[in-house]
């Protein structure tokens, strides 16, 4: 049994891929390192926001959390228990407890069945509802906690006929209709007007507060973070690099690449405006992953030891903000 109260927590987690061709007859000895040695913990009822930039890990994390990826290496846990490898029936269970809600609304819904028959897929994927009318009882509520009221006006209706905003709260609703205890949100905005995309974020809070249900946000978005989080986790190349309270971080980041990453969200007061980091090319290739900091090759602060070893999550100050930096852990300057 873990020791934590966590409702999920993740240790030394690790998914390779195998690098170039596929199939029976393929060799390879090298791998793309999606996920390289994430510890992460999700408290009951908290809103945690994962964030990098596109092809870090943070939706390989995802997949592999809801069983759709085997994990390489390290061990999941939910609500005390190790998941990780658990038998088809065991997943299928905890696929119960843990939902996801996808980035893109137009693709995630299908076409040809009505909003009704959409939420009511997972009752029937499950086998949770005992008749119709309790069935029907379900769905409506769903809708109605992912604020499409009243429910029964839209159960009959196809996907084509919703705005973009409605067709994400189906898929929330979707989500909801089996009661899990986390939902994993993946860019859950990005799709949507910036006029609707609060109402989504908000709606995500109320569910926090009357379900008490934990949320893993996905995001490349920083500003988002601020506007939903209780804390943030950075992810660069496959590992968390800063993690802590939102405040903290967005505050006062730590590691350079939140720096930088901070750098460019436009902010109301110029006076508050941070001095723009723009980083020097691209992502290293997640097959031949730096040796020493991952992110040194491209790091505007980057010192000899950097190049040759790997810094650890390291306290910043006396709570609980952390990051994987020698400036952070006592490295000191030399360039």
């Amino acid at each position: 049994m873990s020791e934590t109260a966590a409702v999920l927590e993740l240790r030394n987690l690790r998914k390779l891929f195998p690098a170039g061709r596929s199939g029976i007859w393929a060799r390879t000895s090298e791998f793309v390192h999606a996920l390289d040695g994430v510890d992460l913990r999700l408290e009951k009822g908290e809103i945690l926001a994962l964030a990098g930039e596109s092809g870090c890990g943070k939706s390989t994390l995802a997949l592999t959390l809801m069983g759709l990826e085997k994990p390489t290496q390290g061990t999941i846990w939910f609500e005390g228990e190790d998941v990780t490898r658990q038998s088809r029936a065991g997943r299928q269970r905890l696929c119960r407890q843990i939902q996801m809600v996808f980035q893109d609304p137009y693709e995630s819904l299908n076409p040809l069945m009505t909003i009704g028959e959409i939420v009511a897929e997972p009752l029937d994927v499950h086998r949770l509802a005992q008749n119709r009318e309790e069935r029907r009882g379900r769905v409506e509520k769903a809708l109605e906690e992912a604020g499409l009221k009243p429910a029964h006006i839209f159960m009959n209706r196809l996907p084509h006929e919703l705005s973009g905003g409605q067709r994400q709260r189906v898929v929330i609703a979707a989500a909801l209709v089996l009661e899990p205890e986390v939902l994993l949100a993946d860019e859950p905005v990005s799709m949507l007007d910036v006029s609707i995309r609060a109402e989504i974020l908000n709606l995500l809070a109320e569910l926090r507060e009357r379900r008490g249900i934990s949320v893993l946000l996905i995001t490349h978005d920083l500003a988002t973070s601020a506007y939903l989080a209780d804390r943030v986790a950075v992810m660069y190349l496959g590992r968390i690099v800063e993690l802590g309270e939102t405040q903290a971080v967005l505050e006062s980041p730590a590691h350079p690449y939140t720096q930088a990453l901070l750098s460019v969200i436009p902010v109301p007061n110029p006076r508050k405006r941070r001095e723009r980091i723009i980083l020097q090319g691209q992502p290293p290739n997640p097959v031949h992953v730096p040796a020493g900091c991952r992110f040194h090759p491209r790091c505007p602060k980057v010192m000899e030891r950097c190049r040759v070893e790997d810094p650890v999550l390291a306290a910043v100050g006396a709570g609980s903000h952390q990051a994987a930096c020698w400036l952070v852990s006592g490295g000191g300057s030399d360039e």
